[in-house]
């Protein structure tokens, strides 16, 4: 049940995200890509079993950054748990930062 609700809190944000602009942020170079981008992060995290980590705020990324799986093309330090708003926010302004983003 837990999971379920986590998982829709994390869509319901990742939409809200993809409609709502983001003060100061840089405009991403594909505008319609963000949302699909959103959307498959959010697969992803599903698909790995960690969305519940993430909308909780206790997912360690570092594990996905480039010295891990290289899903996220950053080397990012052990203890990089970063709020999913953040990371949702980037996948708009920064979609090549995130391998699942290459293909939609």
């Amino acid at each position: 049940m837990f999971k379920r609700i986590a998982l829709l809190g994390a869509v319901a944000a990742a939409a809200a995200l993809a409609i709502a602009p983001v003060g100061g942020a840089a405009k991403p170079a594909n505008p319609g890509k963000g949302g699909r981008c959103i959307a498959a992060g959010v697969g992803t995290l599903v698909s790995l079993g960690a969305i519940d980590e993430a909308a909780r705020g206790q997912l360690d990324y570092a594990p996905y950054g480039t010295n891990g799986l290289g899903l996220i093309r950053l080397a990012l330090p052990t203890g990089s748990f970063i709020p999913l708003s953040t990371v949702i926010s980037l996948h708009r302004t920064n979609p090549e930062l995130f391998a699942w983003c290459d293909n939609v």
